[in-house]
C-alpha cells in the first residue's frame, strides 16, 4: 500500500523553486527552495475513492442518529431546560416571535392541550433564536410533544458526525481515521444525550465543526490557487506575493460562524480565534515564497478580504436570524419597556411602539435594528451582572471541564419500588432511572492528554493541523474559564469535544504510521491505539442506560457513579 501523506502532499506536485508547505516550517531561507512537509501524524491506510469516503461517513452518521433517535420521546416530560427552549420554539412557530407561556403550560402539553397556552405579551428572550428555529422545525413535523422538540437535536448530532469524518478525512487523508474520530464523537455520553434534548448546545457544536471544516478546505483551496499563480508568474515573486480575492471555502464558514452566533453568542471567541489562525496561515505561506514583511503585508491582502468573509458576512446572517424580533419590534418594545431586565445604560429610553412615520419602510427598519442593539445590550447586562449572584447545585468550574469534575442532573426518577415498572431489586431496595449529562470517561481524559500533547506538537514538531485542533478547543474552553463568576455547566464544553477528538485521531495516526510492512512499532502503535478505541467502545455500553434513562437497582447505579461529585 502507498503510504499517506499530508494534505500538502497530496495536493498535486510543487513548484521546483518556491514551494509553498504551510507553516511547518523545514530547512532553507525563506524564498530559496522548501522540501515538502514531513507528516508526523501519518495514518495506516490511504482511501483515494471519493465515494468510498462519503459512504464510509454516511455509514457512521446513520449509526449516530439511530443511537440518538431511539426511544427518543423518552422520558416523556421536559427535561432540565427544555422546559424553555421547547416552549420558545413552539411560540415561534405559531406566532413568529417567544411569547410568554401561562401558569401550568407544561403539564397541559403533555397531556396534548395546546389551546391558550401563551399570553399576548412576549418573552424576555436569553439566547439567539436559530438552535430555536431548529427545534421547532422537529415541532412542525411530530407535533409539540418530546420526540418532536428533540428530534432536531439528533439529526444535529448525527450531521456533527458526518462533519468530524470528513474534516479528519481531510487533515489526514485517511478514511480510516476519518471514520474512527465520528465513532469517537458517536460513542460520547455527553454529545448522546444533547442529541436527545432540545437544547441549543449541539447546535452551536454543529456550526462550529462546519465551520472549522470550511476552513481547513479553505487552507488547502487558497494555497493551490496562489501556488498556481505563483507558477504563471515564471517563477519571480511579485513583491507583495500572489493574491485571491474571493475565497468560497471562507464564505462558507463565515456563513456557519454566523448561524452558530446565532444559536449562542460564545461563538464569538472561535471566530476571532480561528480568524487569527488563517491569518497566520496565509503569512505563513507568503513567508515560505519569500514575500517580506509577511505579517503585515498578508494583513492587507488575505485578512480584510478574510474579515469581510468571516466576520462581516457572520455578522450579516446573524442578523437575518432575528427576523421574527424585527418583524414584532413593536410588540417586544411595548413590553420590555416596563420590564424588570430592561437596563437602560445610558438613559436613552425604549421607544413604546413601532409606527410608520415620514420615512416610511427605511424608519421602521431603523427603529427596529435600534430596539435590537437595546436589548442586546440589556441582555448583556443581564448575563454579566445580574446572574454574577446566583447559584446552581450542577454549577461547574471549567477547570475540571475535561476531567468531568462535575456532571448535570438533566432527569431521575427514583424510589421505583421492586416489581413496578420491571424493578428488579431486591425487596429492601430500590430502582431508579436517569438521565445524567457527561461524556465518555475513558475518551474525555485521553482528550485531557492529547490536547497537551498537541500543543507539544505543534510548537516542537510544528504540525499545523495540532495548532487548528488546540486552537478550536482553547477558545471554547479558555473564556469560561475567565469568566467562572457566575453559573456555568459542563455541558458548555461538548462543543470542545470535536476538536479534543481531531487531536486524538492524529496522534492515533502518528502511532500507527505509514502504510509500509509489519513493524513491531506499528503492532505496538496497533495496539495503543485499537485498545484505546475499544475501551471508549465498552465504556459506552458500560454508561448506556444513565444517559438514556434506563431502568437500573440502586447498586447497578452506583457503579457508574464513579465518583461523589457525579451524584
Amino acid at each position: 500500500m502507498s503510504p499517506v501523506v499530508a494534505p500538502e502532499e497530496r495536493a498535486g506536485p510543487r513548484e521546483p523553486t518556491r514551494a509553498a508547505p504551510g507553516d511547518r516550517g523545514g530547512p532553507g531561507e525563506p524564498g530559496g527552495p522548501v522540501p515538502p512537509a514531513r507528516d508526523r501524524a501519518r495514518p495506516l491506510a490511504r482511501l483515494e475513492d471519493p465515494l468510498i469516503g462519503w459512504v464510509a461517513a454516511a455509514a457512521v452518521a446513520v449509526l449516530a442518529f439511530a443511537l440518538r433517535v431511539w426511544r427518543l420521546g423518552n422520558p416523556r416530560e421536559f427535561s432540565f431546560d427544555e422546559t424553555y427552549y421547547a416552549k420558545d420554539a413552539w411560540s415561534m412557530l405559531q406566532h413568529g416571535y417567544v411569547r410568554d407561556y401561562v401558569d401550568g403550560a407544561n403539564e397541559r402539553i403533555l397531556e396534548g392541550d395546546l389551546t391558550g397556552l401563551f399570553q399576548d405579551e412576549p418573552s424576555m428572550i436569553v439566547h439567539p433564536e436559530v438552535g430555536k428555529w431548529l427545534i421547532a422545525l422537529g415541532e412542525q413535523a411530530f407535533g409539540f410533544e418530546p420526540f418532536g422538540w428533540r428530534f432536531a437535536s439528533a439529526v444535529a448530532g448525527a450531521l456533527m458526525v458526518l462533519a468530524l469524518v470528513r474534516l479528519v478525512r481531510r487533515l489526514t487523508g485517511s478514511t480510516m481515521l476519518g471514520c474512527v474520530a465520528g465513532l469517537l464523537l458517536c460513542f460520547d455520553g455527553m454529545q448522546l444525550v444533547l442529541s436527545r434534548l432540545a437544547l441549543l448546545d449541539v447546535f452551536l457544536a454543529m456550526f462550529l465543526v462546519l465551520a472549522a471544516s470550511c476552513l481547513v478546505a479553505d487552507r488547502e483551496w487558497t494555497r493551490a490557487r496562489l501556488s498556481a499563480r505563483l507558477a504563471s508568474a515564471a517563477g519571480e515573486v511579485p513583491r507583495w506575493g500572489p493574491r485571491v480575492w474571493f475565497r468560497p471555502w471562507l464564505l462558507g464558514a463565515g456563513i456557519w460562524f454566523g448561524l452558530a452566533l446565532g444559536t449562542k453568542w460564545s461563538a464569538i471567541y472561535p471566530l476571532a480565534a480561528f480568524g487569527l489562525l488563517v491569518w497566520a496561515w496565509d503569512s505563513g505561506f507568503r513567508r515560505s515564497i519569500g514575500v517580506r514583511w509577511p505579517v503585515l503585508r498578508s494583513a492587507v491582502l488575505d485578512g480584510v478580504p478574510a474579515f469581510v468573509h468571516l466576520v462581516v458576512v457572520a455578522g450579516l446572517v446573524y442578523t437575518v436570524s432575528w427576523t421574527g424580533w424585527l418583524l414584532h419590534a413593536g410588540e417586544y418594545e411595548e413590553h420590555l419597556s416596563q420590564s424588570q431586565y430592561t437596563v437602560h445604560l445610558d438613559g436613552d429610553p425604549w421607544p413604546t411602539s413601532v409606527e410608520p412615520d415620514a420615512e416610511g419602510f427605511v424608519g421602521e427598519t431603523w427603529q427596529s435594528l435600534r430596539s435590537l442593539y437595546h436589548y442586546h445590550r440589556d441582555v448583556y447586562q443581564f448575563h454579566t451582572e445580574d446572574l454574577d449572584d446566583s447559584t446552581h447545585v450542577y454549577a461547574s468550574d471549567p477547570a475540571g471541564w475535561l476531567l468531568l469534575a462535575r456532571p448535570v442532573g438533566v432527569n431521575v426518577e427514583s424510589d421505583i419500588a421492586p416489581g413496578t415498572q420491571g424493578c428488579r431489586a431486591p425487596a429492601e431496595s430500590t430502582c431508579l432511572r436517569e438521565v445524567l449529562l457527561i461524556g465518555t470517561p475513558v475518551l474525555w481524559w485521553g482528550g485531557a492528554l492529547a490536547l497537551a500533547y498537541a500543543a507539544v506538537a505543534w510548537l516542537g514538531m510544528r504540525d499545523w493541523r495540532f495548532g487548528f485542533a488546540l486552537v478550536g478547543a482553547v477558545s471554547l474552553w479558555l473564556p469560561w474559564e475567565l469568566n467562572d463568576d457566575r453559573p456555568i455547566f459542563l455541558f458548555y464544553a461538548s462543543a470542545v469535544l470535536p476538536f479534543t477528538i481531531v487531536a486524538l485521531t492524529l496522534i492515533m495516526g502518528h502511532l500507527l504510521g505509514r502504510a509500509r510492512a509489519p513493524s513491531s512499532r506499528r503492532t505496538i502503535g496497533t495496539i495503543v491505539a485499537g485498545s484505546f478505541f475499544v475501551l471508549v467502545l465498552l465504556n459506552f455500553a458500560w454508561f448506556w442506560p444513565i444517559w438514556t434513562n434506563g431502568l437500573l437497582t440502586r447498586d447497578e447505579w452506583l457503579d457508574r457513579i464513579w465518583f461523589s461529585r457525579w451524584i
